[in-house]
C-alpha cells in the first residue's frame, strides 16, 4: 500500500515563492584558470580583444568575473584563458580543426564541445553548448586569438625547391 503526502498550502506557497526568486538569469559559474604570469599577460590581452557578439549571442561573462574568462549567450559558449593542456591532446584519436589560422583540439561533451588551442604560448579553451552544431563561433574568436596569443614556435621556411610536403 502506498502513501501519498500532499503539500499543505503553506509549503506550496513558499516552494512557489522560492522558485519565483531563483534567478535564471544569473550568469554561469566556472572555474578561472591559474596560468603563469607571462601567459597571464596574453590572456588579459585577449580579453580586450574579444567582440561583444559571437554565434549570435551578447557577451556575458561568467562568475567569478576574471580577466581569463569570457562568455556569450546563458553559458551558450564559455571561453576560459590559461588552461592546462588537454590530457587527451597527445592521444593518437586526437581530433583537431583548423579555423582561420588557428589549430584547436576538439572534445565532444554529453552537453556540447569543448575546443581548445594548439600551438600558441598559453591554452585558450571554448566551450560550446549543443546549440552550435559546427565551428561557427571558433571563426570568430579565431581572429582575437591569432591577434594577442603568439604561436607557441616559429614557423620553419621551406628550404628551396622543397614544397614542404613529404
Amino acid at each position: 500500500m502506498s502513501h501519498h503526502r500532499l503539500l499543505s498550502l503553506p509549503a506550496a506557497a513558499v516552494l512557489l515563492a522560492a522558485a519565483g526568486c531563483s534567478s535564471t538569469d544569473a550568469p554561469a559559474s566556472i572555474t578561472v584558470p591559474a596560468p603563469p604570469a607571462e601567459e597571464k599577460a596574453l590572456c588579459q590581452a585577449l580579453h580586450e580583444a574579444l567582440p561583444e557578439s559571437v554565434g549570435g549571442e551578447s557577451r556575458r561573462d561568467p562568475e567569478p568575473r576574471s580577466e581569463l574568462t569570457a562568455g556569450w549567450g546563458d553559458a551558450a559558449i564559455v571561453l576560459r584563458c590559461g588552461v592546462p593542456r588537454p590530457a587527451g591532446l597527445l592521444s593518437e584519436e586526437a581530433d583537431g580543426v583548423s579555423v582561420n589560422g588557428v589549430e584547436w583540439f576538439a572534445e565532444e561533451l554529453d552537453d556540447g564541445a569543448r575546443f581548445t588551442t594548439t600551438y600558441r604560448k598559453t591554452y585558450v579553451e571554448v566551450t560550446l553548448s549543443k546549440q552550435f552544431t559546427d565551428v561557427g563561433p571558433l571563426t570568430e574568436l579565431a581572429g582575437p586569438v591569432a591577434k594577442t596569443v603568439p604561436p607557441r614556435f616559429e614557423a620553419v621556411p621551406s628550404a628551396p625547391g622543397n614544397s614542404g610536403t613529404p
